[in-house]
């Protein structure tokens, strides 16, 4: 029982370093996110669709 109650003094002593991002960061930080995943879908749907055509040719 002693060691969980060190186990949580030390999560709350850990928890207290922690620094939360401010509204600002955190929004910058969402839009990169948001275009990164919009940049990637877009390049692995051009990549599918090439490789479907290429594939396509192929099996003619």
């Amino acid at each position: 029982m002693e060691k969980i109650k060190q186990f949580f003094k030390e999560v709350r002593s850990e928890f207290k370093k922690v620094v939360f991002p401010n509204r600002e960061e955190l929004i910058g930080s969402t839009w990169i996110v948001i275009i990164t995943v919009i940049v990637i879908s877009m390049f692995l749907g051009l990549v599918d669709l090439g490789l479907t055509r290429l594939v396509g040719m192929a099996l003619r």
